[in-house]
């Protein structure tokens, strides 16, 4: 069976065939994508033992990769992983994988690291042996302009945001069950994103996308205590607060987002995408904020991409 591209919601995609022979990196080798493997004995497989970065490539960069590179060894330092590279390292490998494959723009890629081989399947590092786990996998990915014309379908979800005592929300792991699991409930529910809620009962974020909302002319999003440190998300409360646009980081109900004017997430893979209802309230589309952060948003990246 061919390669399926299309995906719901925020990350929905039209299937590209230039995707079948993708060569991706492994571990200082490109190998094509059929021949692109780790082994079952790799901790990424086995325990989810790991960290990664989705990036997007425009005009033959990636914009914000600095950002990028200080969360993923952010993360890596706090799960005492050795990512075996240095910085400049994982920049050559990167680069060296979106030239093999010819690639300048509408491309995702994920860079992920793991801990790397075990002598046998355990949790604790002292059976791993050897380096970790390098992979780069680029692939031609537009995200899909009807999804954004037409807003975004959220709904609460049971699945909460754990505490960081319990697994550090900020880590961008290769343990993903909290948010697969609240994707699944939205996707049982036919909404496109799971909105989660912190363990007070406060909005933390959707299941794959930041989640922000717009209250007479302020733009609202979560503390961030309990979600991921997101790239985009920071790079639109810089932009909103350097062009008059007041922001807030606070703790909120879900009555306030029922109350909204706007509403709209945000993702390295798609940008700011607008949503249309939350548990069946509906919003205006597209609002004047989001249209205005939009605009402003696609600016920086053409900024990042001209320069150099």
């Amino acid at each position: 069976m061919g390669y399926i591209a299309h995906m719901a919601g925020p990350h929905s995609h039209h299937p590209d065939d230039r995707n079948e022979h993708v060569l991706v990196y492994v571990n200082g080798e490109l190998k094509p994508r059929g021949q692109a493997m780790v082994s079952v004995f790799d901790s990424g497989f086995l325990m989810g033992d790991g960290v990664w970065e989705g990036l997007r490539v425009h005009g033959g960069k990636v914009p914000f990769l600095d950002a990028h590179l200080d969360r993923l060894f952010e993360g890596a330092r706090a799960l005492d992983l050795d990512v075996g590279r240095t910085r400049q390292e994982l920049v050559d490998a990167l680069y060296e994988t979106i030239r093999a494959n010819d690639m300048v723009d509408g491309v995702h890629v994920r860079l992920m690291v793991t801990r790397g081989l075990k002598r046998t399947p355990f949790q604790g590092p002292s059976v791993n042996v050897g380096q970790s786990t390098l992979v780069i996998a680029a692939e031609w990915k537009e995200p899909d302009p009807a999804v954004t014309a037409r807003g975004l379908d959220v709904m609460t979800v049971y699945v909460r945001r754990g505490r960081p005592d319990v697994q550090d929300p900020a880590w961008n792991s290769h343990s993903k069950l909290n948010c697969v699991t609240a994707c699944i409930q939205a996707g049982k529910m036919g909404a496109d994103e799971g909105l989660m809620l912190d363990p007070h009962g406060f909005v933390a974020t959707c299941n794959s996308t930041h989640f922000f909302i717009v209250r007479k002319g302020e733009l609202w999003t979560s503390t961030g205590r309990y979600c991921l440190r997101g790239i985009t998300r920071a790079k639109v409360l810089e932009l909103a607060e350097a062009n008059g646009i007041r922001t807030r980081e606070c703790d909120f109900p879900l009555t306030q987002v029922y109350g909204a004017d706007e509403v709209f997430c945000t993702g390295t893979f798609s940008g700011i995408v607008p949503v249309r209802s939350v548990d069946g309230r509906g919003y205006e589309l597209p609002g004047p904020i989001t249209t205005r952060l939009t605009e402003l948003y696609a600016a920086a990246v053409r900024a990042v991409v001209g320069k150099g």
